[in-house]
């Protein structure tokens, strides 16, 4: 019950300082004033460690990156931060530095928790492994594609399906179906002259999506109306005349959507954050002081223990207190 409610009418924020997580932020979108609509939840907030990326999040559990894509330390964990539970993934051995990138993914068919992991071979290929969660400690090799544009390519995650773009190509998007465990292209929206680098995937209202954020009086998004259909997409152009004037030629990076439709976006590095209403066609500032980058997030009170299994050895980041 609480997770319908939060994913309609109570989307929540995880806020990052530079690039790592620090805030958990729940929007209330019946109060009246848009200037005074967010609050900070009072639950506590657990990650595995103060310097922590976020890759990506489904159900309420999120995955993390400790250190960087090019460290050969670098460290994994599958967390519920309201819990304060973590588990840490043992991954590849790597001899030496490679671009890793990660996305974590869930399959509604099998009900099963996926990471996948890209690294770079040889001319920006990337050979790319699979992580089941609860089932094994094996990374499974499922193919090759072209390297993802970032650390995390988990932005775009639409119905168990993660995307991505080739950083030199804009005309296809990649994608890896976390059931059947394939890869494909889909066909990009015809005639883009937006270079891929510029481009921003992202799942919006469970609709596959691609945003051109880089212009300074509008937002363009293309919606992919029915998936795999590349006839289907769908172009809007959102004007940003009803931005504060100091910040409108900014660039405004979609999030995801809530109230009736409406469009959260967050300035580029910066800590506004801005809710678009596609039917006054203007603009609203919602009150989230901190944070340069935001993700969409729906915390949940199941125990990790029911991803990994009860065999697998569950972490505390605060002491566990048993109630009797």
């Amino acid at each position: 019950m609480y997770h319908k409610r939060t994913s309609s009418n109570f989307p929540s924020l995880l806020l990052s300082i530079g690039d790592y997580v620090q805030f958990l932020v729940e929007l209330k979108p019946d109060d009246p004033s848009p200037l005074k609509s967010t609050t900070v939840l009072s639950p506590k907030f657990h990650l595995p460690s103060p310097n922590m990326r976020l890759i990506g999040s489904c159900n309420g559990f999120v995955c993390l990156l400790k250190g960087w894509m090019f460290d050969l330390d670098h460290s994994v964990y599958i967390s519920n931060p309201p819990l304060g539970e973590y588990f840490k993934l043992k991954l590849p051995k790597q001899e030496k530095r490679t671009r890793v990138a990660y996305a974590f993914c869930f399959s509604e068919a099998s009900r099963q928790y996926k990471v996948l992991r890209s690294a770079v071979r040889h001319q920006k290929v990337a050979e790319l492994k699979v992580y089941t969660l609860g089932v094994d400690e094996k990374w499974r090799y499922v193919g090759e594609a072209p390297q993802p544009l970032s650390v995390s390519f988990s932005k775009a995650n639409v119905n168990g399906v993660v995307h991505w773009m080739n950083s030199e190509k804009n005309d296809s998007i990649y994608s890896f179906n976390s059931w059947t465990e394939e890869l494909k292209s889909l066909l990009a929206p015809r005639g883009l002259e937006t270079p891929s680098y510029n481009l921003t995937l992202v799942e919006l209202g469970n609709c596959l999506c691609l945003c051109s954020p880089n212009h300074s009086e509008y937002v363009d998004i293309w919606w992919m109306k029915e998936y795999g259909i590349a006839e289907s997409w769908t172009k809007t152009r959102i004007l940003k005349d009803t931005i504060q004037s100091n910040i409108r030629c900014d660039i405004f990076i979609p999030i995801s959507t809530w109230k009736d439709g409406e469009i959260l976006m967050q300035r580029y590095r910066g800590t506004q954050v801005v809710s678009y209403n596609p039917k006054e066609k203007k603009f609203t500032k919602v009150k989230v002081y901190l944070g340069h980058k935001s993700s969409s997030y729906i915390p949940t009170f199941y125990s990790l223990k029911t991803v990994i299994g009860e065999s697998c050895q569950v972490s505390y980041t605060y002491p566990k207190i048993d109630i009797v």
